[in-house]
C-alpha cells in the first residue's frame, strides 16, 4: 500500500501505476467542447472521431506540459488554427507523435499519455466512417434531406477534425 506522499502521476515513482493525466485532461476538454456544441449524440462514432481528433490536437499542442484549466480559453485560437481546413493536420500529428515517442525513448520511461494518444491516432486512421461526400459536385441533383446526398467511406480523422474545429467555434 502506498503512503501519502508516495503516489506518483509523473512516472518518477518506484514502479507504481503512472496516471496519464495529460491525455485524460485533453480528452476531457475535447469532450466538453463537443458536448457544448451539441453537434451529435455523444454515443455516435462521429462524436468519438471529433473527440479523439480534438483531444490529439489539444494533447500534441501542449508543448510545454502546461495544460491547465485556466489556460484553456487562451489556447482556443491555437487549436482553431491547427484544425483549420487548409492545414496539414495529419502530417503535424505524425511529426509530433514521432517527436514525443523519441523523447520517451530518451527518458527511458514509458509514457502512458503517449500510449493513449497513439491508440486514438490508430483508431482515427484505421477506422472509416460513412459520411457525406464534401467533394461532390454541387448541383448534381436535388437533395431533399441530409441523408439523400452522396456518401463516401472516409477515415475517421477526416470527419472528426472538422467537427472538432466547429465545436471550438461554437464554444
Amino acid at each position: 500500500m502506498l503512503h501519502r506522499g508516495q503516489e506518483s502521476t509523473d512516472g518518477t515513482g518506484g514502479g507504481e501505476l503512472t496516471v496519464p493525466m495529460a491525455w485524460l485532461y485533453a480528452e476531457y476538454i475535447a469532450d466538453e467542447l463537443l458536448r457544448t456544441g451539441d453537434l451529435m449524440p455523444p454515443t455516435s462514432f462521429e462524436f468519438r472521431a471529433g473527440r479523439d481528433a480534438l483531444a490529439l490536437t489539444i494533447f500534441l499542442a501542449d508543448t510545454g506540459g502546461e495544460l491547465s484549466g485556466i489556460r484553456v480559453v487562451s489556447q482556443l485560437e491555437t487549436w482553431l488554427s491547427l484544425t483549420a481546413y487548409d492545414q496539414p493536420w495529419q502530417e503535424w500529428v505524425r511529426e509530433r507523435m514521432a517527436r514525443l515517442a523519441g523523447e520517451a525513448i530518451e527518458s527511458g520511461g514509458p509514457s502512458p499519455d503517449l500510449d493513449l494518444a497513439a491508440a486514438a491516432w490508430r483508431w482515427l486512421e484505421e477506422t472509416e466512417l460513412l459520411a457525406p461526400d464534401l467533394d461532390a459536385v454541387p448541383g448534381g441533383g436535388p437533395v431533399i434531406g441530409e441523408d439523400d446526398g452522396p456518401k463516401v467511406w472516409t477515415p475517421a480523422w477526416r470527419l472528426g477534425l472538422p467537427l472538432g474545429h466547429l465545436a471550438i467555434h461554437l464554444f
